[in-house]
């Protein structure tokens, strides 16, 4: 039996940077890190123009009924593929790689508190917090330097799907959390919080 530890929180939180540094701290070993991300919906049977105009952030752009047997299966000590996602063109794929069960399994993503039936599986759940602007500014850089993307774009995307979407759906899921911590301080202070409430729950 392992640890489910999940880490939700609004895009460009720092949830991504602080999930990776927990499996650092803790070792491959031990721990290993599952990307919400890689269970949005494969849309490879639409045309590429139907898939821009998906909204990603909404809860029913993920498989949660395939993230949620997966997380049992390595719950229950069995291995499951790992998939991986390609944001340019909105396919999901299998990557031929195996993850095998660990001692913990961190889960981060933007809806990892929203489902009931993902959170019943969790034995810590974690909001990473950030101020909206923050928050935007990050999204607005990565978008442009790992995605090619371009700035009106980004502030479109953001201002259509993005902001409406957290309000509705991420920022309310915080209220589910056992312990809120911040994207924008140190962060390893962040990430020591965190080991500290896993080993008073262990």
């Amino acid at each position: 039996m392992n640890v489910l530890i999940g880490i939700a929180g609004g895009t460009g939180s720092g949830k991504t940077t602080i999930a990776e540094r927990i499996v650092e701290t803790m070792g491959e070993v031990r721990a290993v890190l599952i990307e919400q991300d890689a269970y949005y919906r494969d849309r490879s049977r639409l045309a590429p123009e139907e898939r821009e105009r998906i909204n990603y952030d909404h809860p029913s752009a993920f498989d949660e009924p395939l993230l949620i047997a997966h997380l049992r299966k390595l719950k229950s000590g069995h291995p499951i593929p790992r998939l991986a996602y390609e944001y340019g063109t909105h396919i999901r794929v299998e990557t031929g790689a195996v993850i095998q069960p660990r001692d913990f399994v961190i889960l981060e993503g933007i809806m990892a508190l929203h489902d009931p039936d993902l959170r019943a599986l969790m034995d810590l759940k974690v909001f990473v917090d950030a101020a909206p602007d923050v928050r935007f500014i990050r999204r607005l850089k990565r978008d442009l330097v790992e995605r090619g993307d371009i700035v009106e774009s980004v502030v479109e995307r953001y201002l259509t799907f993005v902001r409406p979407m957290h309000e509705a759906f991420v920022e309310p899921s915080r209220q589910y959390a056992d312990l809120v911590v911040s994207g924008e301080e140190a962060l390893q202070a962040s990430v020591d919080q965190i080991l500290s409430k896993i080993a008073a729950r262990r």
